[in-house]
């Protein structure tokens, strides 16, 4: 877990709107298995340690259903600690009836499924960052089918008691609609660095030599546009800096290059090229 704590910039929370608060929260209450954190009348904090932020919900009063072709989330994704873990989930989600995804990515093994208003959700577990293999700079990944006679060898036979406690938010996938420009905002603006592209489609970049912190692809379309404000999807995701010089430093290099950094309830705010939002927040 050294990739998503100082003095790493790491992802550390994502906030999401939904059609329907009751509906979201015992979806990731009961289905995932987070804590709720706090509570109104229109959104929902959750966390896995009953202390640490990871998502939020929000039902706006005018809200519309997910919009198609649009930037915005691809996936968030949730990192468990260990691969016993992983497989226990395995095992939860066959026993409810969740229908899933799966991949090996070499760096990692991973189940993808969608909460009930179609935001992607991605829970994984690295594989150790020694046996990552690099070469020239990037890591390889590929999208190889998940053994799951070997992983669920490692299930034990206990019951999902819900996400471990040191489960953290690994990173997080987006839509753009171009990629140059989402290249120079995320390198040149925020410091992160390429790891790993695919084609000309995707690039993951990431800070301290992580297999990826965020994903950034043009699948729904070179030139997609942004979502209505008021559409089911990604509200905005908060990046942890660990310290305020660096948070400083990435917002000269953020307006160096013509973003646009603005303070909107307390929290420093960035919009990259796509209209993904971010929060930067400094320990």
């Amino acid at each position: 877990m050294n990739f998503h704590r100082e003095p790493i910039t790491f992802v550390g929370q994502v906030n999401l709107k939904v059609q329907k608060l009751e509906r979201s929260i015992a979806f990731y209450k009961d289905v995932i298995g987070f804590k709720v954190l706090d509570q109104t009348a229109n959104s929902a904090i959750f966390s896995a340690d009953g202390t640490t932020a990871l998502l939020s919900v929000e039902q706006l009063d005018n809200i519309i259903p997910k919009q198609e072709r649009t930037t915005g989330l691809y996936h968030f994704a949730l990192l468990l600690p260990k691969r016993t873990d992983l497989a226990n989930i395995v095992a939860y989600f066959t026993e409810i009836g969740l229908r899933f995804g799966s991949s090996d990515h070499l760096v990692s093994e991973a189940l993808y499924f969608s909460d009930p208003d179609g935001n992607g959700i991605e829970i994984y577990v690295d594989r150790g960052a020694s046996e990552w293999i690099w070469k020239n700079g990037e890591v390889a990944m590929t999208v190889d089918p998940l053994n799951f006679p070997d992983l669920l060898s490692v299930a034990n036979q206990q019951s999902w008691k819900g996400l471990p406690a040191e489960t953290v938010m690994g990173h997080i996938h987006l839509h753009v609609s171009d990629m140059n420009s989402t290249e120079e905002f995320y390198t040149k603006g925020l410091g992160f660095e390429v790891v790993s592209r695919f084609g000309s489609q995707a690039l993951f970049i990431s800070d301290g030599n992580y297999h990826h912190h965020i994903g950034l692809n043009t699948w729904n379309g070179v030139g997609a546009p942004t979502p209505p404000a008021n559409s089911v999807g990604l509200e905005s995701f908060t990046l942890m800096i660990s310290s305020v010089e660096k948070k400083n430093k990435m917002i000269t290099q953020l307006k160096e290059i013509g973003a646009s950094v603005t303070e909107e309830n307390g929290f420093t705010m960035v919009t990259d090229p796509s209209g993904n939002r971010i929060r930067l927040v400094a320990k």
